[in-house]
């Protein structure tokens, strides 16, 4: 059986996205790895052994395009409302909060924050197959 151990995204200025993801969903650089070309780093907490990768590639001189391919990272959270006001609070810009369901059960109550890169990460309320 097969375990997701992390995704990687590029990023443009590695160290504003350290910032950015230690400010907003509390990940630290759980490795590093210095290259000639390119740096490696692997943001983490105590919530999940799951990783998210920066790549910082020196010598690109574009922006990156996300493509059509990309959607987003999605992250769970206990309570959506008070981490989206506190987004908001922070200066992250949140989307606005939204939920869904059918009938009278809430199957998702969600936003969306975007890193300084332009990636959509969707944040989540811990209920129903989101925990």
């Amino acid at each position: 059986m097969a375990k997701m151990i992390h995704s990687m995204i590029r990023v443009s200025d590695l160290d504003r996205s350290i910032r950015y993801y230690q400010q907003t969903l509390n990940l630290h650089p759980a490795g590093r790895f210095d290259m000639e070309d390119f740096s490696l780093v692997y943001l983490r907490n105590e919530e999940s052994e799951f990783e998210l990768e920066l790549t910082f590639n020196r010598d690109a001189e574009e922006p990156y395009s996300h493509g059509s391919g990309y959607g987003h990272l999605a992250v769970s959270v206990e309570d959506a409302r008070s981490f989206h006001a506190q987004m908001q609070e922070q200066g992250f810009n949140p989307t606005e909060l939204k939920e869904f369901g059918q009938g009278e059960q809430i199957m998702a109550r969600f936003f969306f924050l975007t890193d300084p890169d332009g990636y959509k990460i969707e944040v989540l309320e811990r209920l129903g197959r989101f925990q």
